[in-house]
């Protein structure tokens, strides 16, 4: 999407969606193992706030896939940008947390920064909620971290 970006201009956001519409959409339905993984306990997480952000991606993406006169419109290629941005931020964290050497200050990048960025994206999606569960979850992490530090 950035090349597309640098070497179309403005004109390559109309095509956002019919360049990585397919892989988004694939994306997507893959990140409903996601919430097998927290079910199953691979992945120490809550299940609510993760399932309403899985959901409403999935009912978003597939609005677009429906709805094709919104597909060339501008937000969608912003809408796909917060959605890299915000995997960019949890991901690094879960995969220290998963190989067993969880780091502080990624949690602290993931939990503060994605705030700012899920805020931006709840004004496309309507998603409140999501964002007050996971100010709620950041709030839980950055305690347990802080007793975790106070111990030693």
């Amino acid at each position: 999407m950035t090349a597309r970006f640098l070497s179309f201009g403005e004109d390559a956001q109309a095509g956002t969606f019919y360049f990585v519409g397919v892989i988004m959409g694939a994306c997507q339905l893959l990140s409903l193992l996601e919430l097998f993984h927290i079910a199953d306990g691979f992945e120490e997480c809550r299940l609510f706030p993760r399932f309403m952000q899985v959901m409403q991606r999935n009912v978003l993406l597939f609005l677009l896939i429906s709805l094709e006169e919104f597909q060339s419109k501008p937000v969608v290629c912003v809408q796909f940008y917060l959605w890299n941005i915000l995997g960019l931020l949890r991901y690094p964290h879960e995969l220290f947390c998963l190989i067993g050497t969880p780091y502080f200050k990624m949690l602290w990048v993931h939990q503060t920064l994605s705030i700012p960025v899920y805020l931006l994206s709840a004004v496309t999606e309507g998603s409140s909620l999501t964002v007050l569960l996971l100010l709620k979850e950041r709030k839980e992490d950055l305690e347990s971290w802080n007793k975790k530090l106070k111990k030693d």
